[in-house]
């Protein structure tokens, strides 16, 4: 089971810290992987005991049995290829966080709109001259009138909705 060192003939272990990693590594991503669905674990190559394993902590609440089920399932998966599955995972995320600055690029459209008028309205219309300008203008109009009168944002919301529409139209022509 150990091998010996050829020069000392001493066993040479396992590095514990380095097991120790690994297996954290291993228990984040098969935590992870309870969030997918159990067509998506199919579709990555995932055999259906390995599915149904993870389906087995999937159904537990977050509690000391799930942790046990958890541990059960990541030596399970022990010797399993999750790379596929790793892959799928970082795609996934790469995707939220280009979703979330799209958002946030839209939300700072509009607050600029709100500020500053008609500068930013040109801004705008430069970068997406398919614009219907009267009724952007007419949006953040409500949307300044709403703020000055400490109303809650609903124009504020209407104006949002307006913009990722807008923007989503752009992005598929651009495709």
């Amino acid at each position: 089971m150990n091998e010996q060192d050829p020069v000392d003939g001493r066993a040479i272990r396992p590095n514990k810290s380095q097991q120790k990693r690994e297996i954290a590594a291993r228990t984040e991503l098969v935590e992870k992987m309870t969030g997918l669905t159990d067509r998506e674990l199919e579709r990555l190559g995932l055999s259906d005991d390995m599915i149904e394993e993870v389906g087995r902590v999937r159904a537990i609440k977050p509690s000391g049995a799930r942790k046990r089920q958890l541990k059960h399932c990541v030596k399970y998966l022990q010797d399993a290829d999750l790379s596929q599955v790793e892959l799928y995972l970082a795609d996934r995320q790469s995707q939220q966080v280009g979703i979330n600055q799209a958002l946030h690029r839209l939300e700072r459209w509009r607050d600029r709109l709100i500020a500053e008028g008609d500068q930013a309205m040109q801004d705008l219309l430069s970068e997406l001259p398919m614009l219907d300008r009267q009724q952007l203008r007419q949006m953040v109009r409500d949307a300044q009138r709403e703020r000055e009168q400490g109303k809650p944002a609903g124009a504020g919301r209407k104006l949002f909705r307006h913009l990722r529409e807008l923007f989503e139209a752009d992005t598929e022509i651009d495709l």
